[in-house]
C-alpha cells in the first residue's frame, strides 16, 4: 500500500515554500458575476443556466484548460427529472376526533415523491424514534421490527442517538460515533429504511440542533422543486416531510409522550415504533418535466503520466428563482454557496495552467445539481470521463461562509484517509493549522459532492476556511457563521457583499492549490485509513 508520508513530509520541509499565485481579487470578481442576478441563482434548467455555462466553458478556455467533456467539448450532459409540487396541496393533521389542517411553509413542510395526484386519507402515524436501521456498537437497531408499518406514516427524529446521549450525564457509549453524524442518521437514510418497512410517508421532527438547520431554511425550501437523476424510479413513498418543533411536541403530547423522555426511550437498542393515535391526510398533485442540465470539466494533461488524474470540483448550482422571500425577492444568488467555491476552482485552475505542467493530469469540474442531491457529481462518478481507478483523489471546493483572513482551516469528516497528513503539511507552510470541523453532527461528509466519489472508494478531501480569525478569533468567527446560517444559508439574502475581502477564501483556495499541485507532481497514491469502508473499494494503483 503506497503512503503519502513522503508528500507530507516535503511539504512540511518547505516552509519558505511561495505562495501560490491565488488572488482574492479575481475569485471576488468572479463571484460578483456568479451572484448577480442575471445569472437568476443558477439554478439548472432555469434561466440562469446557459449564463452558467457559457461563463465557466468561458474562463476555463482563458485559464488554458482543455476541453474534457462529451464529444471534445466542455460538457457532460446530466439528464434530470424537476418535480414540482401544484399550488393548493394540503397537509392534515387529526388527533382523536379534533382534524388540524396544518399550513405548508410554517407548520410543516411536504414533499410529494410520486408524479401525478396523491389522495392519502387517514394514514396512521407511528412514532419510530430515530427511524435508524443497522448494526452498531454490536446491537442491531430496527424500529420497525415487528410492527406493521404497511399504509403508515413514520415520525422520527433527525440526527442519530449519540447525538444528545451525554446531555442526560449517563456517559454512555451507544456505538454510533459520538457526535458525528452516521450516514444511516441522514434524513434520506431514513426515508429508505422506512420505505422498506412498508410506510408511506414519513414526517421528521424539526429541531434546529439535530437538523443543523434553523426551521427558516426548512420552511422556504417548502417552495422549491426537487429534482431527481433520470429515469425516474418510481418511490415506495407517496411523501415526506417536515413537522416544526411545536406542531411535533403537541402530537407527542396528545400520544402522553414527552419529546426529551421519547428520545431517550428511542436511544435504546430493542425500541420499536409506538402508535401515537393520530393521522394525516395528503392531498396534491406533483408534475415530473425531463430536462438536461450540465457539469463543465476541463483538463490539463499531464506530462509524463495524464493517465493519473488529479481532480478539483465544485458545484456551480444554487436554487434558482423560486419562492420569494419578505421582501419579494425570489432570487437565491447563492453567492457563499456555491459562488465562491466556483470562484475558487476557477482561480486553482489558472494557479495549475500558470505554473509548470505537472506529471499527472489535473482536472477541474463543475458539478450541477448539488442542491438537489449531489446529482451532477453522482452522474459523473457512475459515468467518469477519467476512470476512478485512475482518479487519485478528489479536493471538494464547497465553502461555508465567506470569512476574513484566520489562522485554521476547517477538515470535514476526519480520519478517514492519509490525505488529511497532506492537508495539514500543505496548511503549515501557510502558517495555518488544520482543525476537525466543529459541528459533526451536521453530516457534512455526506452532504457535498466528494461524497459520491468516497463511496466508490477514491480518497477525497472537503475542507474550509477556519473561523479562529486574525482578527476577532473564534468568538468573531462563531458570530459570522452563526448569523449565515441563521438568516442566509439557501436564502435570497445569500447575496454578494462588496466588503467581504475574501481572506480567507483565498487561504482555502491556496491550501486546496498546494496539496493537489504536490499530488499532480508526485507518484504517491493515497489510501483510506485502515478500517474505513471504503478502503476495500480502493485499488493499490491504477488499472
Amino acid at each position: 500500500m503506497h503512503s503519502l508520508v513522503r508528500l507530507a513530509c516535503l511539504l512540511a520541509a518547505a516552509p519558505a515554500l511561495a505562495a501560490p499565485p491565488i488572488a482574492a481579487e479575481r475569485i471576488k470578481a468572479d463571484v460578483a458575476t456568479l451572484a448577480s442576478d442575471g445569472f437568476a441563482g443558477r439554478g439548472p434548467g432555469e434561466a440562469g443556466e446557459d449564463r452558467t455555462i457559457a461563463f465557466l466553458e468561458k474562463s476555463f478556455a482563458a485559464a488554458g484548460l482543455k476541453p474534457a467533456g462529451d464529444n471534445g467539448g466542455w460538457t457532460q450532459a446530466v439528464p434530470l427529472v424537476r418535480l414540482d409540487r401544484a399550488p393548493g396541496a394540503t397537509l392534515g393533521l387529526t388527533v382523536g376526533e379534533v382534524a388540524t389542517p396544518l399550513v405548508l411553509g410554517r407548520d410543516a413542510t411536504l414533499a410529494l415523491r410520486r408524479p401525478g395526484a396523491t389522495a392519502l386519507a387517514g394514514a396512521a402515524l407511528v412514532f419510530a424514534g430515530y427511524g435508524i436501521v443497522g448494526r452498531f456498537g454490536g446491537q442491531d437497531h430496527d424500529p420497525y421490527q415487528g410492527v406493521d408499518m404497511a399504509g403508515k406514516v413514520a415520525v422520527v427524529l433527525a440526527n442519530d442517538p449519540d447525538f444528545e446521549a451525554g446531555s442526560e450525564g449517563s456517559g454512555r457509549d451507544l456505538g454510533f460515533e459520538g457526535r458525528r453524524l452516521v450516514f444511516a442518521g441522514r434524513i434520506g437514510a431514513k426515508f429508505e429504511a422506512a420505505a422498506r418497512a412498508g410506510a408511506v410517508g414519513v414526517l421528521v421532527i424539526h429541531e434546529d440542533a439535530a437538523a443543523s438547520y434553523p426551521w427558516l431554511q426548512v420552511a422556504s425550501g417548502d417552495r422549491l422543486p426537487a429534482m431527481a437523476a433520470a429515469p425516474l424510479a418510481v418511490s415506495p413513498l407517496q411523501f415526506s416531510g417536515w413537522l416544526h418543533g411545536d406542531v411535533a411536541a403537541r402530537l407527542l403530547a396528545a400520544a402522553r409522550l414527552d419529546l426529551a423522555a421519547a428520545k431517550t426511550r428511542a436511544r435504546d437498542a430493542g425500541f420499536t415504533a409506538v402508535p401515537l393515535g393520530a393521522s394525516v391526510t395528503v392531498t396534491g398533485t406533483l408534475t415530473a418535466r425531463l430536462f438536461t442540465s450540465y457539469n463543465v470539466i476541463g483538463v490539463l494533461p499531464g506530462a509524463r503520466r495524464p493517465a493519473e488524474v488529479v481532480l478539483y470540483g465544485a458545484h456551480w448550482d444554487a436554487n434558482g428563482s423560486n419562492g420569494p422571500d419578505a421582501s419579494g425577492d425570489a432570487i437565491r444568488n447563492g453567492a457563499v454557496d456555491n459562488a465562491t467555491g466556483t470562484a475558487e476552482l476557477l482561480e486553482v485552475a489558472r494557479a495549475f495552467a500558470q505554473g509548470p505542467k505537472s506529471a499527472r493530469s489535473v482536472v477541474f469540474a463543475a458539478w450541477t445539481a448539488e442542491e438537489k442531491g449531489l446529482l451532477g457529481s453522482d452522474f459523473y462518478a457512475g459515468r467518469p470521463v477519467f476512470p476512478l481507478a485512475s482518479t487519485v483523489a478528489v479536493i471538494n471546493l464547497d465553502p461555508h461562509v465567506v470569512l476574513p483572513a484566520a489562522r485554521n482551516i476547517e477538515l470535514v469528516g476526519s480520519g478517514r484517509t492519509d490525505l488529511e497528513g497532506a492537508l495539514k503539511a500543505a496548511a503549515a507552510t501557510l502558517g495555518l493549522r488544520v482543525d476537525d470541523e466543529p459541528n459533526p453532527e451536521a453530516g457534512w461528509y455526506f452532504r457535498s459532492d466528494h461524497y459520491p466519489f468516497a463511496r466508490r472508494g477514491v480518497p477525497a478531501l472537503s475542507f474550509r476556511a477556519g473561523r479562529d480569525l486574525v482578527d476577532g478569533g473564534t468568538a468573531k468567527g462563531d458570530a459570522l457563521v452563526s448569523a449565515y446560517n441563521a438568516t442566509r444559508y439557501h436564502q435570497p439574502s445569500d447575496q454578494f457583499m462588496p466588503d467581504w475581502t475574501f481572506a480567507g477564501t483565498a487561504q482555502e483556495a491556496s491550501v486546496a492549490y498546494l496539496v493537489g499541485r504536490k499530488l499532480a507532481e508526485g507518484s504517491d497514491w493515497p489510501m483510506w485509513n485502515s478500517g474505513n469502508e471504503y478502503a476495500p473499494l480502493r485499488a493499490a494503483g491504477p488499472k
